[in-house]
């Protein structure tokens, strides 16, 4: 199977953020995974440096290779910095703005729950995560899920004022995307120059 399974604390430690987990693995491990995790002490060369943050972002977003590269193309045909274009592009994928409006507490719990049909678009069952979602449409948690203990948990004490970029109804389970983020609303520590300039090489 492509898509990572393993422990969330590997890949945390493997960049030294909390990209999957949580930050106290990092405060009590702070090095790379392996055997010599602790003792490895080489210089990651500049192309090094460049697929270690695009394959920051395929972690962080979920996405694997060939998803990411299609996503690239569209995003470097488009108007606007590429870069920039590329977040706003993983931004609006259905799994991450269910993520996002605070429906499941991970964006692997969201993709969970539109695979599993918990998710409708515009009213309509969409089971796709990576369906992209358009400006104007509405993401609802599907009538027959909203007692779903998991979408209550997440959903209780979130601050959904994080995302400017979209508003949430409580009452009926629902959010609005207004329209794709800002980069400076974007809050994933991404240098997304530097995987523009991995793909030019």
């Amino acid at each position: 199977m492509a898509r990572y399974t393993g422990p969330k604390s590997r890949i945390d430690r493997r960049f030294g953020e909390a990209i999957l987990g949580k930050e106290k693995v990092l405060s009590k491990r702070n090095f790379a995974p392996g055997q010599h995790g602790n003792n490895r002490r080489r210089k990651t060369s500049e192309y090094g440096v460049m697929l270690a943050e695009k394959q920051k972002a395929k972690y962080t977003y979920g996405v694997l290779e060939r998803q990411f590269r299609n996503l690239f193309e569209k995003a470097a045909k488009a108007d606007g910095i590429t870069g920039e274009v590329l977040l706003q592009l993983l931004e609006s994928r259905l799994d991450n703005v269910v993520y996002r409006l605070g429906i499941a507490p991970t964006r692997r719990a969201a993709r969970q729950l539109v695979g599993h049909k918990h998710i409708t678009v515009d009213g309509a069952v969409v089971n796709i995560p990576s369906f992209q979602v358009k400006p104007g449409m509405v993401i609802a948690v599907r009538e027959k899920s909203k007692s779903l203990e998991v979408i209550a948990d997440a959903l209780a004490g979130y601050n959904h004022s994080k995302c400017p970029w979209m508003e949430w109804d409580d009452a009926s389970k629902s959010g609005k995307f207004l329209h794709r983020p800002d980069r400076a609303d974007i809050q994933e520590n991404i240098k997304e120059q530097l995987i523009v300039e991995l793909y030019s090489k």
